[in-house]
């Protein structure tokens, strides 16, 4: 066992603060990586607090994290001490069900494993994230970060990334397509990036006139009011897909009109319940109503290369871990353009006990 340390909350009720903690010894496959970076996620602030109600303690978030091999096992082949590598969401699953086998861990039929609060497979000990100065992982769930990336900004692409990416692929998003973004937060400011330099043609929609100009600047080519009753209909069926990135219960109808005969709207937020709609607005157009979380290993490996080709990254604010909990407070007022990332350097100025 190595010794660690990082931040946790002991209950729902309770600020993160200094956590030591004991990581695996490693295996055959495993690869240690010296945390530098790791983003914050609204998952984080959601399994802190336990607002799903699945949540174990002591919990040790994050799941956007980069940094350089430091050691890894006698049979690690892909990975060398000193590799720029990272972890996302997933360090664990099956391997062998029909989704693992074509890529899809996230889907694993026999249960993949959390990079925090899950279970190892084979101790069943709890998982703790990158709130810390290091982590443990099976290589197979190690992805390599290509030099031209920013470490320091790249952090957030291994969730947000991914999570628009995924369904931008799925539904073959390509030149010319014309892509809504509905929303524009840590995950909304990620899909236009990304949308662009694909080739689509960016539709931002937002109930903010303050968003405008924001979503311009960040490459969109059109902005859509979702209050403007004339521009909402002098747009309908002009879009062939719509990414749903609003974290919050949202009426769904008003922008099911904007799809085109066989468009479809992809639900990419985790919310607890959502409104009913008539099923002639999707009935009218042969369109679709779909969800997506984030993806496979191959797919994230995919986007950082993609990331790195185009020179995309997303907007950061970076943080020392001291800040953590104020970050999550921001973070529940949207008061962030768009992700936090913490330097995980300024753990060593906090005390271990």
């Amino acid at each position: 066992m190595s010794k660690a340390f990082g931040f946790a909350t002991q209950d729902a009720s309770s600020p993160l603060g200094p956590f030591q903690f004991e990581r695996r010894d490693l295996r055959p496959d495993d690869v240690r990586i010296e945390i530098r970076y790791c983003g914050i996620c609204h998952t984080d602030l959601h399994l802190a607090r336990n607002d799903w109600g699945v949540t174990t303690y002591p919990c040790c978030p994050g799941h956007e994290i980069v940094g350089r091999v430091a050691e890894v096992g006698t049979a690690v082949r892909k990975f060398k001490v000193g590799d720029l590598a990272a972890i996302g969401c997933l360090v664990d699953s099956c391997g062998t069900c029909d989704q693992c086998r074509r890529g899809e861990e996230q889907f694993c039929r026999n249960g993949y494993t959390l990079t925090y609060n899950g279970r190892d497979k084979a101790t069943g000990e709890l998982t703790h994230g990158g709130y810390s100065n290091h982590i443990v992982a099976r290589e197979a769930f190690v992805l390599r970060v290509p030099e031209k990336l920013d470490l320091a900004r790249a952090a957030p692409l291994l969730c947000a990334g991914i999570t628009v990416y995924s369904p931008l692929r799925k539904h073959k998003a390509g030149k010319g397509a014309r892509l809504g973004v509905a929303g524009l937060g840590g995950l909304g400011h990620m899909a236009v990036k990304i949308g662009v330099a694909l080739g689509c043609e960016v539709t931002v929609i937002t109930s903010s006139e303050s968003k405008r100009a924001d979503a311009l600047a960040l490459g969109a080519h059109k902005v859509l009011l979702s209050s403007d009753k004339e521009a909402m209909a002098a747009l309908a069926s002009g879009l062939d897909l719509i990414l749903d990135t609003i974290p919050v219960t949202h009426d769904l109808e008003p922008s099911l009109g904007l799809l085109d005969v066989e468009g479809t709207l992809v639900i990419v937020g985790a919310i607890a319940q959502m409104p009913g709609y008539h099923t002639r607005s999707l009935l009218r157009g042969r369109r679709s109503i779909s969800a997506s979380p984030i993806g496979g290993i191959a797919e994230t490996q995919a986007l950082l290369e993609f990331c790195a080709e185009k020179g995309v990254l997303p907007d950061c604010e970076m943080i020392p871990i001291q800040q953590v909990n104020h970050a999550f407070e921001r973070m529940e007022r949207a008061d962030v353009k768009y992700r936090f990332v913490i330097d995980m350097a300024s753990l060593a100025k906090v005390p271990a006990s």
